[in-house]
């Protein structure tokens, strides 16, 4: 479990047949075998680890449903309790891959316009949170066919964001509690929640 609060941005320093290491410092100050690390919004296990790099191996489905096309990586340890909450819920499992339409300046921040596939945007609401490449953020604008992101100066300083363009690729997980909403009202299966339903069951 993450919040998608960034620790430090990595650099790839290889990729090949289903192994991925990634050089890094601030993530490896307490590092284990086992680990999850979140790298792109992408919940990894350490399988090995040296003084700047760790390793982890990448799943077929990883490969399907993420991009690892970039050079530098956000990078986060899993949550510790008891630490602060400051992003959102952030599980590191990728739903799709978007692109970057714009990033313009709005004031003191900057606007962010990604376009995404149907099944990702029926899971994006206005006000509501997204991980961009493990990035916590609140929705500014849904639509039909993108939605919009704003963000800090000091958030695409410290994250990956500082090297995206227009027409980069970016990771993304929707808020889990949009997957669960949507499963139960599609799931075919399932009884209908009525109010008679309810009052049958002891409800």
């Amino acid at each position: 479990m993450f919040t998608g609060i960034i620790e430090e941005v990595g650099r790839l320093k290889n990729l090949d047949d289903g192994r991925i290491e990634i050089f890094c410092s601030k993530i490896l100050e307490d590092v284990k075998i086992g680990d999850s690390v979140c790298a792109n919004g992408i919940c990894l296990t350490v399988v090995d680890f040296g003084e700047n790099f760790f390793a982890a191996d990448v799943m077929p489905e990883t490969f399907r449903k993420s991009s690892l096309v970039d050079k530098n990586f956000n990078l986060e340890r899993a949550l510790k309790v008891g630490e602060r909450f400051g992003g959102h819920i952030v599980s590191g499992h990728i739903d799709g891959v978007g692109k970057i339409l714009s990033i313009r300046p709005e004031g003191n921040a900057l606007m962010i316009d990604v376009a995404a596939e149907n099944f990702l945007l029926k899971q994006i609401a206005a006000k509501g949170s997204v991980a961009l490449d493990g990035i916590s953020l609140t929705v500014t604008d849904a639509g039909d066919e993108n939605f919009s992101v704003s963000m800090i100066p000091h958030t695409r300083a410290v994250t990956n964001f500082q090297f995206k363009r227009a027409g980069s690729p970016v990771n993304i997980e929707t808020d889990v509690l949009a997957k669960y909403v949507e499963r139960l009202m599609t799931f075919k299966a399932a009884p209908t929640l009525t109010k008679e339903f309810l009052l049958e069951n002891g409800f």
